[in-house]
């Protein structure tokens, strides 16, 4: 009883202490927020890396592809058996996108076009939950909605058919009228021919007519009249084959005057692009298409948000031309597999690959995370060098607490005399100062607990204060496209970073109390 009494007394009464809790209490927080906020954005990348890429990818190490994805995904669901859950066939390509953006002027973009199977896509990945249109995140179309976009974001533009209309209609009556002035003036252009507008609602600014105000005129539209008598295109009731482009593809986030972080979209949903790709010919050749913007993704990944798009699978095959008309077969780029839950999947990747050998077949089988390898290992390279770094903090603490300790025993020296003289044994004596360094430690990391996980669960308005008090940004969502700072509390973490320092006040408090241990009771009591 005796040697706790002791511990809690020098604990209480030396200030000096109070220098070690705070270090280990400053180790301690600074390592589970560190943690959390590391393994949250580690989770996140994992689930949006996951989604888009599936499990695993069988693809084709040319542009041109492979034949007959049925006869391949067959074979595979022969290999895989019961651990196979979902298969879909893709092509992907490197294309030029361009999206008006004025008369005369584009806004040219390269990105990955790919084309999907709606029917099948979703059975491989959250492609569907990082979609704007709710029915879109339900069922995948490639047909432009009426409106309804992204209904948990007040700020976003208006899109779909009521604002494709609406634009149509305005873009026409500003030709009518220039035509119409120009005529009064005499400077009119050749019969049937209009200069382009300018004053048409600006995708830079996202403004745009907030209803279809010309809704009661489409029926009396001489355009319409026209393309309702003539087989031709309608932009007002047709729209081309559908789209779906990454948000930062078609947008840049920027602050505003207030500080608020706004997307400022140059197209939406319901306007025309034009596309340029390669053929799969050899040599291939480069055609234009143009298409209609029908949705946009968000996965909130930067690599992706900002060079994926995404067509139907059998309009891009026709549009490269990945068919032999004589045997009925399509070419496909790849194939993506999607495993059941708690399937190995390097096992699995193993499998396919000793039965497609690369000496034989031109595939490349990969994992997610074999595709992903430089990224992943360098987020986790970097975390465990942070923890390495930063437990030094701790370490330091526990040299704090050596040297506390040794002026303790200095200090006290005729105390233990008196102790020992009394029948306290060396173990005894020992003991006490072990008991004082676990307090130390115990106390210490017990309030970097509390505080760690308290400025973990605040980290965002921390954030926002000190943006506010610096001017300068500590989270830039226009970078990351995460709105917050994602973090992840783990147990296990918490309870290794808190053991770690009371252990390492415990080891050094250990040769202090070895020396008191040793000290002779004369020898003691005859010390000045």
């Amino acid at each position: 009883m005796y040697k706790l009494l002791l511990s809690w007394r020098y604990l209480r009464t030396r200030y000096i202490a109070l220098a070690s809790i705070v270090s280990v209490t400053l180790g301690v927080a600074t390592l589970i927020i560190v943690n959390a906020v590391m393994e949250g954005f580690t989770a996140e990348a994992n689930k949006r890396l996951n989604g888009i890429l599936s499990d695993i990818v069988f693809e084709s190490h040319s542009l041109n592809g492979f034949p007959d994805p049925d006869a391949h995904k067959a074979r595979i669901r022969e290999i895989l058996g019961d651990r196979l859950a979902g298969m879909t066939a893709t092509v992907s390509v490197p294309a030029m996108l361009s999206i008006p953006v004025g008369r005369d002027q584009y806004l040219t973009r390269q990105v990955s076009l790919i084309g999907v199977d709606e029917a099948t896509y979703a059975e491989v990945g959250d492609f569907g939950q990082y979609l704007l249109h709710p029915d879109n995140r339900g069922r995948l179309s490639f047909a432009l909605r009426d409106a309804g976009y992204a209904p948990e974001r007040p700020d976003f533009p208006p899109s779909g058919w009521r604002y494709r209309r609406a634009r149509i209609m305005y873009e026409r009556a500003y030709e009518e009228q220039v035509r119409l002035e120009r005529q009064a003036r005499g400077t009119g252009p050749a019969p049937g021919v209009v200069d382009a507008p300018t004053a048409a609602a600006s995708p830079l600014t996202g403004e745009a007519v907030a209803a279809d105000p010309y809704a009661a005129a489409v029926a009396a539209d001489p355009h319409a009249a026209a393309a309702a008598e003539a087989p031709a295109f309608d932009p007002l009731s047709q729209h081309a084959t559908g789209v779906i482009l990454g948000i930062a593809v078609c947008s840049q986030r920027m602050k505003d005057e207030r500080g608020q972080v706004r997307d400022y979209f140059f197209c939406r949903p319901g306007d025309d692009v034009k596309i340029t790709l390669p053929t799969a010919g050899s040599p291939p050749t480069a055609v234009n298409e143009l298409l209609t913007v029908v949705d946009l993704y968000e996965s909130k990944m930067s690599e992706y948000d900002s060079s994926l798009a995404f067509m139907p699978l059998a309009a891009l095959q026709n549009l490269r031309g990945m068919f032999d008309a004589e045997r009925n077969v399509r070419y496909v780029t790849s194939i993506q597999i999607k495993l059941r839950p708690g399937t190995d999947l390097n096992a699995a990747r193993d499998l396919l690959q000793s039965h497609f050998p690369i000496r034989e077949y031109p595939y490349r089988i990969q994992t997610w995370r074999d595709m992903q390898g430089p990224l992943l290992a360098a987020v986790q390279l970097e975390t465990t060098i942070l923890n390495i770094l930063l437990f030094l903090i701790i370490a330091v603490a526990g040299f704090g607490i050596l040297a506390t300790f040794y002026m303790i025993v200095v200090e006290k020296t005729r105390d233990v005399g008196i102790l020992k003289s009394l029948g306290a044994p060396s173990r005894g004596v020992m003991s006490i100062f072990l008991g004082y360094g676990f307090s130390l430690g115990l106390v210490g990391s017990g309030v970097g607990l509390a505080l760690g996980l308290l400025f973990v669960r605040y980290i965002n308005e921390i954030a926002a204060a000190l943006e506010r008090l610096t001017g300068r940004p500590i989270f830039d969502p226009t970078i990351y496209y995460f709105r917050e700072i994602p973090t992840i509390v783990d147990v296990a973490t918490v309870t290794w970073v808190m053991a770690g320092a009371v252990g390492i006040a415990v080891l050094a408090s250990v040769l202090p109390a070895r020396r008191a241990a040793r000290l002779h009771p004369v020898e003691a009591l005859r010390y000045e």
